[in-house]
């Protein structure tokens, strides 16, 4: 009988210990949401911009103009052309009015923030995204610059997009 006695108060002092930490693990998260300091961005809350995250489908959903902001005659008609043979849409390619000693540079407004990040892969992550929030129009503006090489693979575009990750709203803007 005193075996079972034993054993009875072994089950009673394990039940204590797990009872006891499963108190804490709730004590534990309630503090840890009551003190959350991270605030989610929501579309009437904080939001003066409403943007477009969604990565196109296809590159026919992509507006793009290119612009050559080297002293290589007929790059920006050469990047055009590349993005055409990928199946984007391109508009004329125009000189850009200043020297750009990057790779590439980006603009890009509030309907094409996704399109925008998408074509960047195309660069490596290596062209210098600008967005404005006064842009109206959802082409995408890329200035060729000095450090142009060439266009990304469809390969390296997705690892790219992979490193990348999931285009986000921009500051003071909200999806």
């Amino acid at each position: 009988m005193g075996t079972k006695s034993r054993m009875t108060d072994t089950r009673m002092r394990a039940y204590r210990i797990v009872s006891a930490l499963a108190g804490a693990m709730v004590v534990t998260a309630a503090v840890a949401v009551v003190h959350d300091t991270k605030q989610a961005a929501t579309a009437d809350e904080g939001c003066d911009v409403k943007v477009n995250v969604a990565l196109p489908q296809r590159p026919a959903q992509v507006k793009l103009r290119v612009s050559n902001g080297t002293r290589t005659a007929g790059l920006a008609e050469r990047v055009s052309a590349d993005f055409e043979n990928r199946g984007f849409v391109t508009q004329s390619p125009a000189k850009s009015k200043s020297k750009v000693d990057q790779v590439a540079v980006i603009e890009y407004g509030p309907k094409s923030v996704g399109a925008a990040q998408w074509i960047r892969a195309f660069f490596l992550g290596e062209a210098d995204a600008r967005f404005s929030a006064a842009r109206t129009t959802d082409v995408v503006d890329v200035e060729i610059g000095t450090r142009y090489r060439q266009l990304a693979t469809q390969t390296e575009v997705n690892q790219s997009l992979a490193q990348l990750g999931e285009p986000v709203p921009p500051p003071g803007t909200c999806a």
